[in-house]
Formats: structure tokens, C-alpha cells, sequence
């Protein structure tokens, strides 16, 4: 595996400001992600996952303590480092191609014309490149976000909860495609997530965020092999084990979300 696709945070603490005084957010977080691994994150709601993910990514560069890309600081946004958000925020008036075209530079577009085919066909879209984002549907749009994240081929790519507006099967679907993806591509991956079924499912390890100020408090190494029986023992007791972290011997039949 390329070291290049090592993701480590070290000590990474970050405030924000309430009413005039600083909050802490993160407290002195450390993880490491190996090259082509697939980390699940799940944390209670406002425990500051999306804000870890923000400074990951470098759309936020105000925090202590370093996050590194291999051996390269993180000091902002860079092309070694790719996102997909909840909503697939594709611009309405570009086709499907024109979209993951977008993420391109004019020079790339120009010398590498076949390579936005070659990401729509990754995520099964290559006969919609066409079509415009309200001709298609909601795991559909997804599919083109993850194909527009993964076009300029990041080293890392970080899902902040990307199926959460989707239904039930289509998110189950949309879940077998990234780990398709994922295998195909070897991008290290990072999930955000509240579902605790989606964490084990996904991740080869499920790393767990406390509440405010958060940290990892745990993290459970996802020994399973794919793909994975969300019915059997062995999934049940690492659903059992991880929900009982957040809500103690107290569980819900049914839901396992946080």
C-alpha cells in the first residue's frame, strides 16, 4: 500500500466561540488511518464529526495539534483529499459528465477525456452522463458525487453521512456500491455516521467519538469477512457492544441508530 495514503491526527484539539468564549470541540484527538483502510466514525449528534471531517478535508484550518497526508501537514484543501456530503450538491444546470468534469482542471479535461467515463461506469451511471440532476434519483445523485470526489483520485475520501437522506433500501444498495468501489479504487476511506449497522457494516474498524469536548474514547476492529450477514452472532454482538457504549445495558429493539 502507498504511504502516501496514511491519514494520522495528532493531538488535534479545536474551539469554537459561544457567546464570546471558546467551547472546545475536539479534545486532543490521535488516530491513525492505514493506507486503503475503511474507518467508520460514529459519535452522539453535535459531538463534532463533521466538524473532524471539515479539518480533514482543510475547509477549516484553525485548531491545534497537526493532521497529516502521509508526511505532508495539512494547511487547507487539496486534491490528495476528497469529500461527499449528506446532499449531493451537483449544480442543477450542468449534465451528469459536466458535474465530475467539474473537479477537473481545464488541462486534465483536455488531456484525460475518457476519465470522467471511467468514474461514471465505476458507479454504474455511464448511460446518464447526459441527464441533468432532477432527472435522476437520490442514490443516483450520490453515485455521481462519489464519482465527482474520486475523479481528481484522492488519496483519502471522506463521507460525511452520504446515505442518511436516502431510504432504506436504496441506502443499502448505496452501501454495497461503496465497498464495490472502494475495493476497486483502494482509496483510503473515513465514514461519518449515526447508523451503528452502516459503521460495522462499512469499516474495517469503527472508531467511536465521545460527546463534548469529544475524543475516541474506543475503537472495535471489525473482524468480519464480506460480505458481511447483518444477522449474524457475530455482527449482533459487535452492535450490542458498540450501542452499549453510548446508551449503557439499556437497548432499544429495534433502533440502532445514534
Amino acid at each position: 500500500m502507498n504511504q502516501d495514503n496514511r491519514l494520522t491526527l495528532q493531538h488535534v484539539t479545536k474551539y469554537h466561540r459561544h457567546q464570546g468564549r471558546p467551547v472546545c470541540i475536539l479534545d486532543q484527538v490521535n488516530l491513525t488511518v492505514e493506507p486503503g483502510e475503511f474507518l467508520s466514525i460514529v459519535g452522539p449528534s453535535g459531538s463534532g464529526k463533521s466538524t473532524l471531517l471539515r479539518l480533514i478535508v482543510g475547509l477549516d484550518t484553525e485548531y491545534q495539534g497537526r493532521i497529516l497526508v502521509g508526511d505532508r501537514p495539512v494547511t487547507g484543501p487539496g486534491r490528495d483529499r476528497g469529500i461527499v456530503f449528506q446532499d449531493h450538491r451537483l449544480f442543477p444546470w450542468m449534465t451528469v459528465s459536466e458535474n465530475v468534469a467539474f473537479a477537473l482542471s481545464e488541462e486534465e479535461r483536455r488531456a484525460e477525456r475518457d476519465r470522467v467515463m471511467h468514474y461514471l461506469t465505476l458507479v454504474g451511471l455511464q448511460d446518464y452522463h447526459a441527464a441533468y440532476p432532477h432527472q435522476l434519483s437520490g442514490g443516483m445523485a450520490q453515485r455521481v458525487a462519489i464519482a465527482r470526489a474520486l475523479v481528481s483520485r484522492p488519496r483519502i475520501l471522506v463521507l460525511d453521512e452520504p446515505f442518511g437522506a436516502l431510504d432504506a433500501f436504496t441506502r443499502f444498495q448505496m452501501q454495497q456500491e461503496l465497498i464495490r468501489i472502494w475495493r476497486e479504487e483502494g482509496t483510503t476511506m473515513v465514514i461519518v455516521t449515526h447508523d451503528i449497522d452502516e459503521a460495522i457494516y462499512l469499516g474495517d474498524r469503527v472508531a467511536i467519538l465521545s460527546g463534548r469536548p469529544a475524543t475516541f474514547r474506543k475503537t472495535y476492529r471489525i473482524a468480519l469477512s464480506r460480505p458481511r450477514d447483518r444477522t449474524s452472532d457475530d455482527f449482533l454482538l459487535l452492535r450490542r457492544a458498540i450501542h452499549r457504549e453510548f446508551f449503557g445495558a439499556v437497548e432499544p429493539p429495534f433502533a440502532y441508530s445514534i
